[in-house]
């Protein structure tokens, strides 16, 4: 398997305006196009998006309509009422998509699982379909992870993790889940652009985290690379980690993050890295910052 293999575009950036240090706003559409057929020529695979994108889903099923021959494997969201209504959703998901089946049908919170955790008939009858691959839950705390490494009917488990949220905070459980069979997909790479910041900045998150990112931007420094380099290197580094979530907002972004995927990093500069130490890890909740 290469570096590349082990990412998933998210499409998220595509269909909103996303992300802390984003100043240009969503791609147009003949921009997403140019991302998706620059993912399909390095060889990404997968994408992930959700019904709640803004016009993602119809982004990525005209690509594939227009595509035939580049069909990516899909990860989408479960909407949030589950019910037996779900069924209609996923045959409407796979229409808009293009696609034959989804690769993962995924929770968007764990409350959304939590609320359709004990209709395990319906959980199950998901898969039996053949419509859905694989269902997995996308969670933010170890708690809940806790809670869904221990149920056979989830197959993914979508967590964030990056340099900040690192080995430090994730380690022991993402082990636990690789025990337990589970896929292990990460997200906030760059956790949402924050990492790329200046920490000096007068902005209530960068400032409760600036001990943080100043210790970043010093390793960086000392190690001559950048922190993207840094954030991909670090999160392809993991080898319990089976799958890395990334968006961009152009071709020359993901054209970037694909040769920087193979940064490989030493040892030492690991353990600078996971010399980092946010006590209050509520600050790595990006749902949370406005709170701040």
């Amino acid at each position: 398997m290469t570096m590349v293999d082990k990412i998933i575009l998210g499409t998220v950036q595509l269909g909103l305006e996303y992300g802390i240090s984003n100043n240009t706003g969503k791609p147009s559409k003949n921009k997403s196009f140019e991302i998706f057929d620059t993912a399909w020529l390095n060889g990404i695979r997968t994408l992930d998006t959700a019904k709640a994108y803004g016009n993602a889903h119809d982004l990525i099923g005209t690509y594939h309509k227009n595509n035939k021959e580049k069909r990516f494997k899909v990860i989408t969201k479960i909407p949030h009422g589950f019910n037996h209504a779900i069924e209609y959703a996923i045959d409407s998901y796979i229409k808009e998509l293009h696609i034959d089946n989804l690769y993962a049908l995924l929770f968007h919170s764990f409350e959304n699982y939590h609320d359709a955790v004990a209709d395990t008939n319906l959980l199950r009858s998901l898969k039996a379909t053949g419509k859905v691959k694989r269902l997995g839950v996308s969670i933010y705390s170890n708690e809940q992870m806790e809670v869904v490494i221990h149920d056979p009917n989830i197959d993914i488990i979508q967590l964030p993790f990056n340099i900040l949220d690192n080995e430090n905070q994730r380690g022991e459980l993402i082990r636990k889940a690789k025990d337990y069979g589970k896929e292990v997909h990460t997200r906030s790479c760059f956790l949402q652009g924050l990492l790329f910041m200046d920490y000096k900045a007068d902005i209530p998150i960068i400032k409760s985290l600036r001990k943080e990112l100043k210790q970043l931007k010093k390793i960086s420094e000392n190690h001559g690379l950048s922190v993207s380099e840094l954030a991909l290197g670090y999160s392809m580094a993991q080898k319990n980690i089976d799958k890395i979530l990334i968006g961009v907002d152009s071709k020359t972004q993901l054209e970037q993050n694909i040769k920087e995927a193979d940064t490989k990093l030493s040892k030492e500069l690991l353990l600078d890295i996971e010399s980092i130490v946010v006590e209050n890890i509520n600050l790595l909740n990006p749902s949370l910052w406005n709170k701040i």
